[in-house]
């Protein structure tokens, strides 16, 4: 293994679209959804594979310290950036970029979130690998594209030169436009031109050129950074985080930085890929469902009439959970909440959004 590649896995987020399972005090990369790991233990391991354990390094927020060292008792505490608050991914990567600096300057990075699901990891291991291969020897920031199999309108769009020809090489290609989350006629569209990738919020790219380029489009986040060199890794750099976040605007890397410069670069991925960000995607991603497309865990006993197409979770012991004439719903069942709720992620985040109100703080 190559003793300069690093990884940073970025673990700050709520995963607020995931509630009530997903909740403040323990959110969705801690959890496991029925499986054997959680998404960050998950995360760790596969790349374990590729680059040196020693190299890994995990960013997420204070409160989830213990949490994190729950899951990955074996990561060093120099592993483990703590950010005091979350301000999106922009941040997140600028501390870790300039850490990894001060440890190595020749550092060459893949950038990951904590909660992907993978399929065929002998593929991903091999295009992660040849994605930090080039970059260690181009000036290019590396997003990886997932090549779309259906119009899905949950995911970010990449817009490449060359259409299928070109990502069909499985060799980087250069970036035209970015496009969030579109409607699902343009979602059609895009499948159908040929030129369009999913992103899949993987990045790869030395931190040299990452910090020259953050510097240059988001001089309102590098800015507040000023005196790194001397207070990263010292005992001031809680104090000195403390600073630099209260002032910190929230701000996403593509919007900041992807978008912007002309070094954007995307690597075509075949591998199998989730991004299991709400209820609505995690209920296409589970494979055990009953004849009539119902995906259920529950310890108890459960009693289904005449329902369709619903995701029913009760992670309540012993109960029976009755449930009768219901179709593309989300029954989540925990110790404190309730949640009957169409799957329609626009719904659930009408819900979410009044769990904010005042009298609900306990219910986040």
């Amino acid at each position: 293994m190559n003793p300069h590649y690093y990884c940073v896995i970025m673990a700050g987020g709520i995963g607020s679209r995931f509630w009530p399972i997903s909740r403040v005090s323990k959110p969705k990369q801690f959890l496991d959804f029925g499986g054997r790991k959680s998404f960050l233990r998950m995360t760790y391991d596969r790349f374990t594979g590729i680059i040196p354990p020693e190299n890994i390094v995990v960013v997420s927020l204070a409160q989830y310290a213990d949490l994190v060292r729950e899951h990955l008792p074996e990561l060093s505490d120099e592993n483990l950036l703590l950010e005091p608050y979350n301000r999106n991914t922009a941040p997140c990567l600028a501390y870790a970029t300039y850490s990894l600096l001060k440890r190595d300057p020749e550092a060459v990075i893949v950038a990951t979130p904590s909660d992907l699901l993978i399929g065929d990891l002998g593929m991903f291991e091999q295009t992660i690998g040849d994605a930090l291969d080039y970059a260690s020897d181009h000036d290019s920031l590396i997003t990886l594209g997932i090549v779309p199999d259906r119009p899905d309108t949950n995911f970010g769009y990449i817009q490449v030169t060359g259409g299928k020809e070109s990502y069909n090489q499985s060799i980087p290609v250069k970036v035209k436009t970015f496009t969030e989350k579109p409607d699902l006629e343009l979602a059609k569209v895009f499948l159908a031109s040929g030129e369009f990738l999913w992103n899949s919020g993987i990045f790869v790219w030395q931190a040299s050129v990452i910090r020259r380029e953050m510097e240059e489009y988001l001089p309102e986040v590098t800015k507040l950074f000023k005196g790194w060199e001397s207070e990263l890794g010292s005992p001031c750099e809680s104090a000195f985080l403390e600073k630099v976040y209260m002032n910190m605007e929230r701000m996403s890397i593509d919007y900041g930085v992807m978008e912007k410069t002309d070094k954007a670069w995307l690597y075509p991925a075949k591998f199998g890929w989730a991004d299991i960000g709400n209820w609505e995607s995690l209920y296409g991603y589970l494979a055990e469902k009953d004849p009539d497309g119902n995906a259920v865990k529950n310890s108890g006993k459960t009693l289904l009439q005449q329902d369709r197409d619903n995701v029913i979770y009760s992670y309540a012991k012993n109960k029976l959970v009755a449930v009768k004439g219901l179709e593309n719903y989300v029954v989540i069942d925990t110790d404190d909440i309730l949640m009957i709720c169409p799957r329609d992620d626009r719904k659930i985040k009408e819900v979410i959004s009044q769990i904010g109100m005042p009298g609900f703080e306990d219910y986040r």
